[in-house]
C-alpha cells in the first residue's frame, strides 16, 4: 500500500470572503476619513474671515501757556510698522487760562477740566475707558513757572494728577515736556497730516510714499517758538539740536530748536518792557504797534512778573503800579522797534546762526507754519502760501488802521488779540526773515495752516503717534467657519479612524504575506515528493 499526497487549499472559500469583507470596509473608512480631513482643513483655512481687532483710543491734553486743549485720537489696534495710524476724533478747549496761571491756587485746576472731560467720556466707548491712555503735556508756560517757582509748578501737577487718577481712563501722567520735544512732535504732526509718512495705495494698504520729502515745522506759541526740519548733509552733528527720529520704519535726522521767551505773548511783554525802558516817564508810554486812537493800561506786574522780563525790571518796581499806554499806529516805527526784541548781532555774518547765537543749519524744503503764525496771517486775511511782499503790504495796511476800523476787518473781534496783531505780524517778519533766513524766494514755500482735514496741526498728535510706538499691537481676529472645539473633535476622530484603518490593513497585509509564504513552502514540499 502506499499513500497519495494531495494539495489542500490553504483557506476555504468562506474564509477568504471573511477576510475580504473587513478589508473593503477598512479601505472605505480610510478613504472617507482622508476626504473628510482634507475637506474640513480646506474649509477652515480658505473660508476663514479676518476681523479687524477694532480701535484703540488715546487722549492728550495740550496744556499751553495761554490755554489747555483736549484732543481725542483713535487708531486701528493693529499697527503699521509699529506706529499707529492715528486720527483726531474730538477737540475741546478748556475754559480759562493755561494751567501755569494756577500757581497760587493749584486746587482750582481740576474744576477747569470738568466740562471737557464729561464730553470726552461720551467720545470713547465706555467699555474702553479703562484701557484708554490719557496724557497731559505742559509746555512753555509751565517750563517758565518751574524755573520761577518749582514748588508751585509741582503743586499744579500734583493737583492735576489727583484729579485724573479719579477718572475712568488709564492716566499715564502729567509732565512738562521740553521745548525740543514740543518741536519734534509738531514736526511729526505736520508731516503725518500732509501724508509724508503714509499713504493708501490702490489696494487700500498703507505704504510709505515714494520720493516724497518731508516739510519743516514752524510753531508759535504763547511762551516759546519752535523750528524743526530735516537737516541737510552738512550739519554739526555734535549739537544737541540735531536728533534722530524713527517713524514707520524710517529714520530722520532732524534739526529742532525751541526759543524760550520768544512765544508771541512773552515776546510782546519784552517789547513793552523795552518801550518802558526808553520812555521818559514810567507811568505812561506810546506804542507804535497798537492802533491809533486805542488806549489801555497795564500793571507793572503784567509786564515784569514774567521770568522773560525780569532782567528789564525797573529799580523802583511795584507790581501794582499802573502804566497808561496809547497806540499810535505807526507801521514803520513798529517794524523798527520790534527788531530790537531779538539779538541779531550775535549771529552777524554767520550763515548757520539764527539769533541769540543759536546754531541753525541752512533751511531747506517747504515749511508749514501753524498756531500763532496761522492766526496772525488769518487776521491779515492771508492763508496758505503767499509772497513776502504780500505779507509785508498786508501788515502795513493793518498796522495803519484806526482802532475803530478793526472790528470791520476781523470776523472774530477780541480786544486782547486785535490790539496785538500788528506787533505779531512784525514779530513774525523779523523771526522768519532776519532770524531763520527766509528770503523772497523761499518765503512762498511756507504754508500758513491751522489744520489738515479735521485734524489740528499741534504737537499733541505727534506726541500720540510717538506714544503708539510703545503700545502693543493686537493681532487681527479670525472668525472660523467651524468652531475650534468642533473642528478639533472632528479632526481627532477621523484621524484616529484613518490610523486604525491603516493599522488594520497593515495587519491583514502582513498576515496575508505569512500565509502565502506557508503555502509556498507546502507546495514546494509536495512538488519535491
Amino acid at each position: 500500500m502506499f499513500t497519495v499526497l494531495t494539495r489542500q487549499p490553504c483557506e476555504p472559500a468562506g474564509l477568504k470572503a471573511l477576510y475580504r469583507t473587513p478589508t473593503i470596509i477598512a479601505v472605505v473608512v480610510l478613504l472617507v476619513s482622508i476626504v473628510v480631513l482634507v475637506s474640513i482643513t480646506v474649509i477652515q483655512i480658505h473660508r476663514q474671515e479676518v476681523l479687524p481687532p477694532g480701535l484703540k483710543y488715546g487722549i492728550v491734553l495740550d496744556a499751553g501757556s495761554s490755554r489747555t486743549t483736549v484732543y481725542v485720537y483713535q487708531w486701528p489696534a493693529e499697527k503699521e510698522n509699529n506706529t499707529g495710524v492715528v486720527s483726531q476724533t474730538f477737540k475741546c478747549s478748556v475754559k480759562g487760562s493755561g494751567i501755569s496761571s494756577y500757581g497760587n491756587n493749584p486746587q482750582d485746576v481740576p474744576k477747569a477740566f470738568e466740562d471737557c472731560m464729561q464730553k470726552v467720556k461720551g467720545q470713547v466707548p465706555s467699555r474702553l475707558h479703562g484701557s484708554t491712555p490719557i496724557h497731559l503735556g505742559a509746555t512753555a508756560g509751565m517750563r517758565l513757572l518751574r524755573l520761577q517757582n518749582e514748588t508751585a509748578a509741582n503743586e499744579v501737577l500734583e493737583s492735576i494728577q489727583s484729579y485724573f487718577k479719579s477718572q475712568p481712563f488709564d492716566f499715564r501722567g502729567a509732565q512738562i515736556i521740553s521745548g525740543q520735544e514740543e518741536g519734534v512732535y509738531g514736526w511729526i504732526t505736520a508731516n503725518y497730516l500732509m501724508g509724508n509718512f503714509l499713504e493708501k495705495n490702490l489696494w487700500h494698504m498703507w505704504v510709505h510714499p515714494h520720493g516724497v520729502e518731508t516739510i519743516g515745522a514752524l510753531d508759535l506759541g504763547g511762551a516759546s517758538t519752535q523750528i524743526s526740519f530735516v537737516a541737510g548733509e552738512k550739519v554739526d552733528l555734535n549739537t544737541s539740536d540735531i536728533m534722530q527720529v524713527s517713524l514707520y520704519g524710517y529714520v530722520y535726522t532732524l534739526y529742532t530748536h525751541s526759543f524760550q521767551c520768544y512765544g508771541r505773548n512773552e515776546a510782546e511783554k519784552k517789547f513793552l518792557a523795552m518801550l518802558l525802558q526808553n520812555s521818559p516817564t514810567k507811568t505812561h508810554l506810546t506804542n507804535p504797534c497798537y492802533p491809533r486812537d486805542y488806549s489801555t493800561s497795564f500793571t507793572m506786574g503784567h509786564v515784569f512778573d514774567s521770568l522773560c522780563t525780569a532782567d528789564q525790571r525797573p529799580e523802583s518796581y511795584n507790581p501794582d503800579d499802573l502804566i497808561a499806554v496809547d497806540g499810535t499806529g505807526d507801521a514803520s516805527l513798529c517794524n523798527a522797534k520790534v527788531a530790537s526784541v531779538f539779538d541779531f548781532k550775535a549771529c552777524r555774518d554767520q550763515e548757520t546762526c539764527s539769533f541769540d547765537g543759536v546754531y541753525q543749519p541752512k533751511i531747506k524744503g517747504p515749511f508749514v507754519a501753524f498756531a500763532g503764525f496761522y492766526y496772525t496771517a488769518s487776521a491779515l486775511n492771508l492763508s496758505g502760501s503767499f509772497s513776502l511782499d504780500t505779507f509785508n503790504s498786508s501788515t502795513w495796511n493793518f498796522c495803519s488802521q484806526n482802532w475803530s476800523e478793526l472790528p470791520l476787518l476781523l470776523p472774530k473781534f477780541d480786544e486782547v488779540y486785535a490790539r496785538s496783531y500788528c506787533f505779531s505780524a512784525n514779530y513774525i517778519y523779523h523771526l522768519l526773515v532776519n532770524g531763520y533766513k527766509f528770503t523772497e524766494e523761499t518765503w512762498p514755500q511756507i504754508q500758513f495752516k491751522k489744520e489738515v482735514g479735521n485734524s489740528s496741526i499741534a504737537w499733541s498728535l505727534g506726541y500720540m503717534l510717538s506714544l503708539t510706538n510703545q503700545i502693543p499691537a493686537e493681532s487681527p481676529l479670525i472668525r472660523l467657519p467651524i468652531e475650534p472645539p468642533i473642528f478639533v473633535g472632528i479632526l481627532a476622530f477621523f484621524t484616529a479612524a484613518a490610523l486604525l484603518c491603516l493599522a488594520f490593513l497593515a495587519y491583514l497585509c502582513s498576515a496575508s504575506r505569512k500565509k502565502r509564504r506557508s503555502q509556498h513552502a507546502f507546495d514546494y514540499a509536495v512538488d519535491s515528493e
